[in-house]
């Protein structure tokens, strides 16, 4: 089920779609990072004089150049570390458009989700970038620790991230978000595996760019398949968003 859901994601992978939402994402990324650099060098121009007066040198000037200079290395550095986090993070604001493609291809019988509001799929993103960045700053001091168990230590914890985070998202469009954890909670396993699935591309450069969007697209197929063999909410409730 696992395997058949992660193949049928990947055989869409060139849909218009998905590659929209990859654009959109990294558009963004870039543009933070423009911002970012542009911030800094005006706060070390508006911070660091011109020119500092040494003892028995004299004047110096080009101070804030030198500095700004010396921290742009920095600055790339971080922003090669921070790249995959945060094009993850917007392209999580776009992922419900991924389900949608997903499933006018495959559910075509399926009735659309009401669209959730782009309020609460920014809390969601925010709050799962924040998750990630957690889970894995706790993991990075244990990794020295286990030794040649460090990759299932990795793909551990962020199959478990990956799988929570992409199969509520894909089950509350159609349950509600309480629904879609308890769904989750019942195939526990399953969606681990799943999200470890997921979480084996986040150790390969520029192939973990398209996980937020291959995961969106596995974890549709496989809500809709373990769907199935559950029955819906009782008529006349609403389901909790």
């Amino acid at each position: 089920m696992i395997l058949g859901a992660f193949l049928a994601a990947l055989g869409q992978l060139g849909d218009r779609a998905f590659r929209r939402v990859l654009w959109r994402g990294l558009g963004l990324t870039l543009g933070l990072f423009a911002l970012l650099f542009w911030l800094v060098a005006r706060a070390v121009a508006w911070v660091v004089p011109e020119e500092v007066s040494l003892p028995w040198v004299g004047p110096v000037g080009g101070i804030d150049t030198v500095l700004g200079w010396a921290i742009l290395p920095v600055m790339l550095l971080a922003s090669v570390v921070l790249m995959v986090p945060v094009a993850s993070a917007f392209c999580g604001l776009f992922l419900d458009s991924v389900a949608d493609a997903v499933e006018r291809r495959h559910y075509p019988a399926v009735a659309p989700p009401a669209p959730l509001p782009f309020a609460t799929q920014m809390v969601d993103a925010v709050n799962f970038f924040g998750v990630v960045v957690a889970a894995n700053a706790l993991a990075l001091i244990v990794y020295p620790f286990a030794g040649p168990l460090a990759p299932v230590l990795f793909w551990a914890v962020n199959g478990y991230l990956l799988g929570r985070e992409y199969f509520t998202l894909a089950a509350m469009r159609h349950l509600g978000r309480r629904a879609a954890r308890d769904l989750r909670r019942r195939h526990a396993g399953t969606v681990w595996l799943a999200g470890a699935l997921m979480a084996a591309p986040l150790s390969v450069p520029v192939a973990n760019l398209v996980v937020p969007i291959l995961g969106a697209a596995t974890f549709t197929h496989l809500f809709h398949r373990l769907r199935a063999g559950h029955p819906e909410p009782p008529a006349g409730r609403s389901p909790a968003r």
